[in-house]
């Protein structure tokens, strides 16, 4: 049986509808009796798309809505998203926190890493010298736990970029730079201190960071996995481990916080 979202009469938002999978689900939503709005760009596209469409939808062209929508522009999907509520009453949905957040915090966190990568880089590389460009990450980058997913988004972006870069870097003839990715835990800075003017037994701090990112430099690490006071790589290495398992194994996202999988989680851990 379908999932309950998918059925008649209630509506599927679909971006790049035109072609391609997004068209393909979209044929498919129609089928159950959905109704179906696609958004994409190119307007003879769209038209194609929602000839298809209309033949399969159970109301025919009444079930079908076409908008041209550039997803990268906000203002686009604000209009897709008014245009979806004057036709079919909207959709079901869940936002995470205010747009400002997410922009101010990609920005930084990721677009910084893209704009110094693209101007340094090609000029690093044509100097012919050993060079070595290092980008934070985070734990919460590859666990992904609930709380601040713009942060885990930007970070897990961050590692994505990284290992890209690396693999650049080693296939370019010639070339004597390396990228490597720096993936702190508990640091006491002023960013994290939160009001606390001493150190908490279990945080590292900066000096501490900065000497194990050389010494595994100095060993040829790529991903630079810094213990701190509390957490032992060991934990760090199981965290990750079940981290992927979620997809591996079929579990529930982020299985972990999972109330159902608290006792199994705390086992493997152990290494039980």
């Amino acid at each position: 049986m379908p999932h309950p979202a998918m059925s008649a009469n209630h509506v599927a938002v679909i971006t790049g509808g035109a072609s391609g999978i997004g068209l393909a689900a979209a044929m498919r939503f129609a089928g159950l009796g959905m109704k179906v709005c696609i958004a994409d760009i190119g307007a003879w596209r769209l038209a194609e798309a929602a000839t298809k469409l209309s033949s399969t939808a159970k109301g025919g062209e009444a079930d079908v809505m076409t908008v041209e929508v550039d997803v990268s522009r906000f203002e686009d999907v604000v209009k897709l998203k008014a245009a979806v509520e004057k036709r079919f009453g909207g959709t079901d949905s869940n936002s995470f926190g205010p747009l400002e957040n997410w922009q101010r915090i990609l920005a930084v966190n990721l677009w910084g890493i893209i704009h110094c990568t693209q101007v340094f880089a090609p000029h690093m590389i044509e100097r012919g010298r050993p060079g070595l460009i290092l980008n934070t990450g985070s734990k919460q980058g590859i666990t992904t736990p609930p709380g601040n997913p713009a942060y885990n988004v930007s970070k897990a972006g961050v590692k994505a970029l990284t290992e890209a870069l690396q693999h650049e870097l080693r296939n370019t003839e010639g070339c004597e730079i390396s990228a490597h990715l720096l993936i702190p835990g508990h640091v006491f800075t002023g960013l994290t201190a939160r009001g606390r003017a001493e150190k908490p037994a279990g945080a590292w701090t900066p000096e501490q960071t900065v000497d194990f990112m050389i010494d595994r430099i100095d060993s040829g690490d790529f991903y630079i996995l810094c213990p701190d006071n509390d957490v032992p790589r060991q934990l760090d290495e199981r965290r990750m481990q079940w981290a992927a398992g979620d997809i591996i194994e079929n579990r529930p996202a982020l299985s972990r916080w999972h109330p159902d999988y608290a006792e199994a989680f705390a086992k493997f851990v152990k290494g039980e």
